[in-house]
């Protein structure tokens, strides 16, 4: 369509306002991959390939969830992984930058215990459970990796696990 000033005019304008809107919750989280692998399905014609994508997804202020799912390439694998994780969202209590009392969690191997700690003590942990308590907004506290395992996606589940118990005991 064209107006009387040569100028071409669009239709739906109304989609385009409420793109900003959009992308503005989004970006409220923030979000970290902590695993990707390439994963192989061994089939009669050969073997046939994916990518299974570990999301964590954080807003710092409590809210904190995980993802994981399996895609034809990187992208829509990590894609459809902070889908999931947008979706898992669990909200925990954080006073004075830390939890509120000591928890302890295991998933499969994996057996994390998470303490807290004074203001000022920093956010002492290794591996996954740094990242998901990191994301979670926690920033005085003391965790440990007990469990046998150093896959990070059982330890970041394990982590996951605590925080729930932490947030059911309200």
């Amino acid at each position: 369509m064209e107006n009387n000033r040569g100028d071409k005019q669009s239709r739906g304008g109304r989609r385009d306002s409420r793109r900003p809107a959009r992308e503005s919750r989004v970006q409220e989280f923030e979000e970290q991959v902590i695993d990707l692998r390439r994963v192989t399905r061994v089939m009669s014609g050969g073997k046939r390939f994916r990518f299974r994508a570990t999301i964590l997804l954080g807003n710092g202020k409590g809210k904190i969830g995980v993802g994981v799912a399996k895609g034809l390439d990187v992208e829509s694998s990590i894609a459809k992984a902070k889908a999931k994780a947008k979706r898992k969202l669990i909200e925990i209590k954080i006073k004075d930058g830390s939890i509120l009392h000591e928890v302890e969690a295991k998933f499969s191997a994996a057996h994390v215990l998470i303490k807290p700690a004074p203001v000022g003590h920093g956010l002492m942990a290794g591996g996954s459970p740094r990242l998901v308590l990191k994301l979670a907004g926690v920033q005085n506290v003391t965790a440990k990796c007990i469990g046998s395992t150093t896959n990070k996606l059982t330890n970041a589940l394990a982590t996951i696990e605590a925080l729930k118990k932490l947030s059911n005991s309200k």
